[in-house]
């Protein structure tokens, strides 16, 4: 079975909307790598897209001043799964949802807690390279 996740680590996060009871984060660009079946190599790849949560709210907006800013990790759950520095794709999920995501630079957390959380990546992931085992 093929898959792919994005790597939280490393990835940017160029801005958060808050419109509402919908929290929006942009990844722009989130990396993200893909396992072939069978295959000891992985590609990394880039694509930008957003983190939606919906019924949501911002814990904190005054990690907002810290952006844009690269992303050094974090959890994102959704229900009884909790993903740490990674996302699965695709994403969508209705039920408890949350993020609690570390800025590199930056002593707050960007943390969310929804009713509510789907990935949308936009146009089509670009290659980078090849990741060989050492």
């Amino acid at each position: 079975m093929d898959s792919t996740s994005i790597e939280l680590l490393g990835s940017q996060i160029s801005r958060v909307e808050v419109e509402g009871d919908t929290v929006r984060i942009r990844f722009e660009p989130a990396y993200l790598i893909k396992t072939m079946t069978g295959s000891v190599e992985r590609t990394r790849w880039w694509q930008n897209g957003w983190l939606v949560f919906e019924d949501a709210r911002l814990e904190d907006d005054a990690v907002l001043a810290d952006l844009p800013a690269e992303c050094a990790g974090g959890d994102v759950g959704e229900n009884v799964f909790t993903y740490r520095d990674m996302l699965p794709v695709p994403l969508e999920s209705a039920g408890r949802a949350h993020c609690a995501l570390r800025l590199r630079g930056s002593d707050r957390l960007l943390s969310v807690q929804a009713g509510a959380v789907r990935l949308e990546l936009e146009d089509v992931a670009k290659y980078i390279e090849h990741i060989r085992p050492e």
